[in-house]
């Protein structure tokens, strides 16, 4: 079976949406925000990267994270390999590319969590589909109710805002600027305050991966799927249209706007609610521009990029790392959310055109060749025709 051009896409999309995520904190761009000095033009991009890309891209990965289980399970089968051994070398590796990417470059990692969910996901395979969808149903319903619980509690009491310390963004700022060591230390602080936040929304990543797994089994990014009509994927734009937007822009007014601090935990809890329904516009609007006649133009321009995703994935954390630490520019603190946007989307633009100049050499970035020797698959150069887009 010819490799599936949909999941590349959708991956080589996503690059772009969880920079704008990641970016502002390996940059300490919010505290810029925050502070007497921030622009009207910050401030709105800060809002509108709240709006638009916060949560939503990290779900869209996890979806094709779950498809791609389907994927791994049919090459497994192919290459006549056990795959409970193949998927634990697989989670091991993204859980060491994930630990090393944390404590060096950016303590937000996701590479762990999603190794740590990948096996839970794999003891959950023998669900039906209907039991999968339905028990990511119930994550959500979860997930939005203990946020609900919490915001209701923050707002009873009398100072519920979210203050950020001077004094503390002052160390931190230090850290990032000074040498390797303090780098890396204050990596390690980051990422112990950002395990909570993990554990926190893991319920989250897990709904969308098992609903991928649901998709993934039913073939609905199939191409005789995708080619014909239906009115689920206009139900699903509609949805996003409706309700995952709106979702998404009062989650940036419960964080940023008028509402004030004392509402974020209640724009949390709506946002875990609308996010994946934004996720799936997203997806669902790029996938129907695939039919038309634009289709090989986008084809071109994000495949190869989705076939790195994780050798891109960490190569913009080391951009930016140089640019914002004391690896090199030290920057940190010193650029907006507006410029950094800016600087997010040529550096997007930048790893496509990378990818396209390098896609007639390699297959696969240096990230996933290591993935794929330690997963204990075969090496692309032996494989007789591209496979299934399970990366």
């Amino acid at each position: 079976m010819s490799r599936l051009p949909q999941i590349d896409v959708l991956r080589g999309f996503a690059l772009l949406g969880i920079c704008m995520v990641n970016a502002p904190v390996l940059a300490g761009a919010w505290s810029v925000t925050a502070g007497p000095a921030a622009t009207p033009l910050d401030r709105t991009a800060t809002w509108l990267v709240t709006a638009l890309f916060t949560t939503k891209f990290y779900l869209l990965f996890a979806f094709l994270f779950g498809y791609s289980f389907v994927l791994q399970e049919e090459a497994a089968a192919r290459d006549g390999a056990p795959f409970a051994r193949r998927h634990a070398r697989r989670l091991l590796g993204l859980f060491l590319l994930g630990l090393a990417h944390a404590v060096l470059l950016y303590p937000g990692d996701i590479l762990m969590t999603y190794a740590v969910l990948g096996a839970l996901l794999h003891s959950l395979r023998r669900l039906d589909t209907r039991a999968l969808l339905w028990t990511a149903v119930a994550l959500v319903a979860f997930l939005t109710a203990v946020f609900v619980v919490v915001g209701v509690l923050v707002l009873s009491l009398d100072d519920a805002g979210q203050v950020l310390d001077p004094v503390l963004q002052a160390r931190q700022a230090a850290a990032y600027r000074g040498g390797i060591g303090s780098v890396v230390h204050a990596n390690i602080t980051a990422y112990r305050q950002a395990f909570t936040g993990a554990l926190l929304y893991g319920p989250h990543l897990l709904a969308a991966m098992l609903t991928g797994l649901a998709a993934g089994r039913r073939g609905w990014l199939d191409p005789a799927r995708l080619t014909a009509v239906s009115p689920a994927r206009g139900r699903l734009l509609t949805a996003g249209l409706l309700i995952g937007l709106p979702g998404g822009v009062l989650t940036a007014m419960c964080s940023h706007g008028s509402f004030g601090a004392r509402y974020y935990y209640l724009g949390q809890a709506v946002d875990i609610l609308t996010a994946p329904l934004l996720s799936a516009a997203y997806a669902t609007a790029l996938l129907s521009l695939l039919r038309g006649r634009y289709g090989p133009a986008i084809v071109a321009a994000l495949a190869q990029g989705g076939r790195m995703t994780l050798s891109h994935y960490l190569l913009q954390s080391a951009v930016l790392a140089f640019v914002f630490t004391g690896y090199g520019l030290a920057r940190y603190g010193s650029v907006g959310p507006a410029a950094l946007a800016c600087g997010c989307t040529v550096l997007w633009t930048a790893q496509l055109a990378l990818s396209a100049s390098l896609s007639a050499r390699i297959r696969y970035g240096p990230a996933e060749v290591l993935l794929r020797r330690i997963t204990g698959g075969r090496p692309a150069a032996q494989r007789s025709a591209p496979r299934h887009g399970g990366g």
